[in-house]
């Protein structure tokens, strides 16, 4: 804990705000996340239109941001990062606030879409960082923004339980909207707004991670990788309890655990994994990438063989430390490859890129297991897998080539 705190403070304290910042207003959104079955089904006037609502339900918010995200980012280079940031939990918090009192599964559904689609928080949070920090440690800054996030996560979910134990679904929801919307206002008046140039970087003899903008960095082949391994990691989004429940008869307290081990495993490696990459050649840092992406294809393809919930619960642990060296690694890699004033556009883009894979996954994921059953879901999360493998292993050939050779934009 102790070093955890040393490492935030290492950032300044306008990064420990914003940190604070992520984790409330992520957590105020994970409040409803765990729940929204219950409420669909209560709406729901039959079977089809709740199995539809229920997938909508999450992947509208994904489809808003994935549409509006590129977008917002470029408002952001244009008006600043901050604002966008106020703009968001805004956003956030009337559709929250809206949402409340719907008692309609497709008032629920538009209203969801036109949450994600005003919402784009993460990025513009994500451009402020590497402002506010002078565009150093972008991993460290990455992984830690990453942590609030999922941190914030569980920590909603549990308070959502607690609200919804003692109270209607509608309290979850008035309260997720009034904590954005306090956000907001501690984001306006307390976030001061940065500098709009930031030193640049003299880049030396190899390309590293923290780096500045190099034009032989390959852009598209790391928004590529990083989609390949958002799609693979939510394919089991939807069926992940169903599973737990047919495979080993767990209970659901036992099956929430289960779940919650990934964020925690993510929580625990990704601080390790970007200090490991800190100030890392590209080939070094895409090296390791592959390794990661065959490391998560053994542990997904063991947690599909194993009829011990033990072992299942330990591979799914280390699944999650495994991805705290992905996402956060490839966002600092390609903040890294682009220029000072172009920061808001780049993670714009990169943040509509992992909304659209991650809706891809969690279409699979359905389509998979409604058509071949539930046990078809790790194999088909080990085979996505090997695709990354195979893409990371490209950008690693790539990446060691000649300066100006096997460019990649």
């Amino acid at each position: 804990m102790t070093s955890a705190v040393t490492a935030l403070r290492g950032f300044g304290p306008i990064f420990l705000l914003l940190f604070g910042l992520q984790f409330a207003s992520m957590g105020a959104m994970e409040m409803s996340g765990p729940f929204w079955p219950i409420q669909i089904k209560a709406l729901s006037t039959s079977e089809g239109i709740f199995s539809l609502a229920g997938i909508g339900v999450y992947v509208c918010p994904m489809l808003g941001i994935s549409l509006t995200s590129a977008f917002w980012g470029r408002m952001g280079d244009r008006h600043g990062n901050r604002l966008m940031m106020v703009r968001a939990l805004i956003g956030l918090a009337v559709t929250q606030l809206l949402v409340a009192f719907a008692q309609d599964v497709w008032t629920i559904l538009a209203l969801r879409f036109l949450q994600g689609a005003c919402a784009g928080y993460i990025a513009p949070a994500q451009a402020y960082g590497v402002q506010i920090t002078g565009g150093r440690d972008r991993a460290g800054l990455f992984a830690w923004l990453q942590v609030a996030t999922n941190v914030g996560s569980l920590g909603g979910a549990f308070l959502g339980g607690l609200i919804l134990d003692a109270l209607p679904f509608t309290a979850v929801n008035l309260t997720a909207g009034v904590i954005c919307g306090f956000c907001a206002v501690i984001a306006w008046f307390s976030l001061p707004a940065p500098s709009s140039r930031l030193e640049t970087l003299q880049p030396p003899k190899e390309r590293t991670i923290s780096q500045g903008p190099q034009t032989d960095t390959p852009v598209s082949g790391l928004l590529a990788l990083m989609g390949m391994l958002l799609a693979s990691r939510m394919v089991l989004q939807v069926p992940f309890s169903l599973y737990m429940t047919e495979v080993f008869g767990a209970h659901h307290a036992m099956a929430g655990l289960s779940y919650g081990l990934l964020a925690l495993g993510f929580v625990v490696g990704a601080p390790i994994w970007a200090r490991f990459f800190e100030g890392r050649a590209l080939s070094h840092v895409l090296g390791w990438s592959a390794l990661i992406s065959a490391a998560c294809l053994i542990a997904t393809g063991l947690a599909g063989l194993t009829s011990s919930i033990g072992l299942f619960m330990t591979l799914y642990f280390v699944w999650g430390a495994l991805l705290g060296g992905t996402t956060p690694v490839l966002l600092a890699l390609i903040s890294a490859a682009t220029r000072n004033d172009q920061q808001g556009s780049a993670l714009g883009l990169a943040q509509t890129c992992q909304q659209g894979a991650s809706v891809a996954g969690i279409i699979a994921g359905v389509i998979a297991t409604q058509c071949l059953g539930l046990k078809a879901a790790f194999p088909l999360v080990a085979s996505l897998y090997g695709v990354s493998l195979l893409v990371a292993v490209g950008l690693w050939l790539k990446s060691r080539q000649p300066i100006g050779k096997g460019v990649l934009l």
